[in-house]
């Protein structure tokens, strides 16, 4: 899979429990297992400096444990006051067991 980097196999992630990813060549990340899909967003809140992995998963949604500002995992949407600015989202790819992000695909937020 050229342009993309490996983060982590799928066995290290399980609903409801999202795993923190810190590259040096990218911001901190987060993986998530909804159901039987994953996603990546970035790991820090819009709002604060919340550490997203830190707070509370409930389907997806992802509670930031700072002020209980909220994001829709899928979209990046901002979901919950006060949170506005939505999260960078990647597009991910299952490869080998490994969940796999192209770095320069970022459908929320911009950079």
């Amino acid at each position: 899979m050229q342009d993309h980097v490996r983060l982590c196999e799928i066995t290290s992630v399980k609903e409801g429990a999202p795993v923190a990813i810190n590259l040096p060549s990218l911001p901190s990340l987060a993986v998530y297992q909804i159901g039987t899909e994953y996603f990546v967003t970035d790991n820090q809140c819009t709002h604060g400096n919340g550490i997203l992995t830190e707070g509370f998963q409930e389907g997806e949604v992802i509670e930031c444990p700072f002020h209980g500002g909220a994001f829709n995992i899928k979209s990046g949407a901002a979901s919950v006051p006060p949170c506005q600015i939505p999260l960078r989202t990647y597009s991910v790819e299952i490869d080998d067991g490994w969940i796999s992000i192209r770095p320069s695909v970022s459908e929320g937020a911009a950079a």
